[in-house]
């Protein structure tokens, strides 16, 4: 959420505040990187293997190469918006 793309959208104080709720409730997954699922960006191969590991049922992002696959083994990869949706 440090990231250039967000600072429009959030800031620094909101950061820290959703990263000590998160802290809260967040289950901490030891990540296997076994899977090489986007070929084209292959940094997000760890969002996919995390999201495995962690028994998630969704990956929120806006990455283009992520949202390409719309699913990876069962696991609904979505935008912030949609999950917005979903979360209604």
């Amino acid at each position: 959420m440090r990231r250039e793309y967000f600072r429009e959208f959030v800031r620094d104080d909101q950061v820290e505040r959703f990263v000590a709720a998160i802290s809260r409730v967040a289950k901490h997954t030891m990540v296997t990187p076994r899977l090489k699922a986007v070929p084209e960006d292959p940094d997000d191969d760890t969002i996919i293997n995390t999201a495995l590991d962690g028994r998630a049922f969704y990956i929120v992002s806006e990455d283009e190469h992520l949202l390409l696959l719309k699913e990876f083994k069962e696991i609904q990869i979505v935008t912030i918006d949609e999950m917005l949706r979903i979360l209604g």
